[in-house]
């Protein structure tokens, strides 16, 4: 195990040397060797040995590829069906259930632990990285480094560089065995290292969190962190529903949260036709595809789902996912078909379809906001359309008419 500590002459020596290497190599390994000369100091204010710091660095060169991620990273243009469909699928629910059966005893000990079902680390297991199957190829420590000496969000990644090699320095990984994302996301269930510092736990006892080859480490941690933002233990992550006809989508907006039974006074029920078991649990509303598609109730859970993507897509494959693996079927009500999501251009275009048609909803650049869904609303009620305010591409068609 690699330890802090005070530097050595023998240290200082093989450090001038690794800094050499990458001077005389040529100008861009000569910047390279001035960052990682300047980042020592940091380093070692947060208890990172030299050794460790040197192991770290021994061949860094930057990654190409990785900085041109950042330039690649297009306009999400998935609608939430076509995002959900992708990832949540009959054979990645069956992967789900065999390895449920693989890791009975580790996942039955975290819930007994942590309060978090099987369904739902195995969920997150699955999206984060086909269990286990793809956890990035890019040494994580090389990739964070990058994305720092490049300039690219360069105040986070380098506290999460710092992190990262902290970790290493700790003794629970050896640097070229830190694989993750262009991002710096590692091991099985994809930890920012200063997400692995604050929830990474050693779930096998053998004195290193080790996400990267310990399937319990893993599975530990993950539901560790989901306990460390309040999941509540045996409650699901929402309900689908079915919308009664004539629902007062413009009431539904001024609720946000209620408990369960103010939504049943509206007329909502689950779609599976069973009743909601705890009628005083609070609840939000979301439509992904508006009113003509699958609508949920959505609870406490959902939200601490969301602290591990911050994204609705990703909290509802996650619960979706994790209802496959119980056995549970698709969604009841069908997506809408020919719908596609927008670009920021084609939203531009609907507003600006809108303006023309009479409704005020400002400027039309691309950015929905209330105006815009207001205006969005009374083109609907206009034309007797469920008054849902959804900005979709079956709108967009419908205003070229």
């Amino acid at each position: 195990m690699i330890r802090s500590g005070g530097s050595s002459n023998f240290l200082r020596l093989l450090m001038g040397a690794v800094l050499a290497g990458l001077a005389l190599a040529g100008p861009a390994q000569a910047n390279s060797a001035s960052f990682v000369r300047d980042l020592w100091p940091e380093a070692e204010r947060a208890g990172v040995s030299r050794q460790a710091f040197e192991a770290a660095f021994a061949s860094y060169n930057p990654i190409p590829q990785v900085i041109e991620l950042t330039k690649k990273q297009p306009e999400f243009t998935q609608t939430v069906q076509q995002y959900v469909d992708k990832r949540v699928t009959a054979a990645q629910a069956a992967k789900g259930q065999a390895m449920r059966g693989e890791w009975a005893q580790t996942l039955a000990g975290a819930e007994q632990r942590y309060g978090v079902q099987p369904e739902i680390v195995l969920a997150i297991w699955g999206m984060e990285t086909n269990f286990g199957s793809f956890m990035g190829g890019n040494n994580t420590i090389h990739a964070l480094a990058t994305l720092t000496e490049k300039g690219y969000r360069a105040s986070f990644f380098r506290s999460e560089l710092v992190t990262a090699l902290r970790i290493v320095s700790d003794g629970h990984i050896a640097p070229n065995a830190m694989v993750g994302s262009w991002a710096g996301a590692m091991g099985h269930t994809q930890f920012m290292p200063s997400s692995f510092m604050r929830y990474a736990v050693d779930y096998n006892g053998d004195g290193r969190k080790d996400i990267w080859n310990s399937v319990p480490d893993a599975l530990g941690s993950t539901a560790n962190y989901l306990k460390s933002f309040d999941w509540r233990p045996g409650e699901t992550w929402g309900y689908e529903v079915k919308l009664p006809q004539g629902f007062n989508f413009a009431a539904a907006r001024e609720m946000g949260k209620a408990p369960l039974s103010q939504w049943q006074a509206m007329g909502i029920s689950r779609a599976s036709g069973s009743a909601f078991p705890r009628p005083g649990d609070m609840a939000r509303l979301y439509m992904p595809a508006g009113a003509s598609g699958p609508a949920f109730l959505l609870l406490p859970n959902f939200d601490v789902i969301k602290r591990y993507n911050n994204s609705d897509s990703y909290a509802l494959a996650v619960g979706h996912l994790a209802d496959r693996i119980l056995g549970g079927g698709p969604f009841v009500t069908p997506w809408p078909s020919g719908d596609y999501a927008l670009s920021k251009a084609q939203r531009a275009e609907v507003q600006a379809l809108l303006g023309r048609a009479g409704y005020n909803v400002g400027t039309a650049d691309g950015v929905i906001g209330p105006k815009t869904r207001a205006g969005v609303i009374a083109y609907q009620q206009a034309r007797g359309l469920p008054a849902d305010g959804h900005v979709s591409g079956l709108l967009l068609e419908r205003l070229k008419r």
